[in-house]
């Protein structure tokens, strides 16, 4: 994170709204995709189009199950189907204990 912040920062980009999109590929790994102004150099620079489906979730991280399962339920009742899923982080685990709240967007794209 911090070599990619300084990417974007010497690019003078901004970061609308502070997206950050995790792709979670496995239990220990995801992908991050970080929403900027701009292509980065030196960066993999990818766009990602398509219908999207969103909701927001409040509380511990230790729900993100629960939240997925409750999401799944909120797709059928709109009659998609999620083909693919990110989570937006909206404040780490410190800012969210400083805070006194932890949101946390489900983002996925649906057919």
């Amino acid at each position: 994170m911090k070599k990619l912040d300084e990417k974007v920062q010497d690019a003078h980009a901004i970061i609308p709204d502070g997206v950050c999109l995790s792709d979670h590929t496995s239990k220990w790994n995801m992908n991050l995709y970080l929403a900027v102004d701009k292509q980065i150099p030196g960066a993999e620079n990818i766009t990602i189009s398509g219908k999207f489906l969103s909701k927001v979730y409040e509380g511990p991280f230790q729900d993100t199950g629960k939240w997925c399962k409750e999401f799944e339920q909120f797709a059928s009742t709109k009659n998609v189907t999620i083909s693919k899923w990110y989570m937006w982080y909206t404040t780490c685990p410190k800012c969210a204990k400083k805070y006194g709240k932890n949101y946390v967007v489900i983002v996925a794209q649906v057919t």
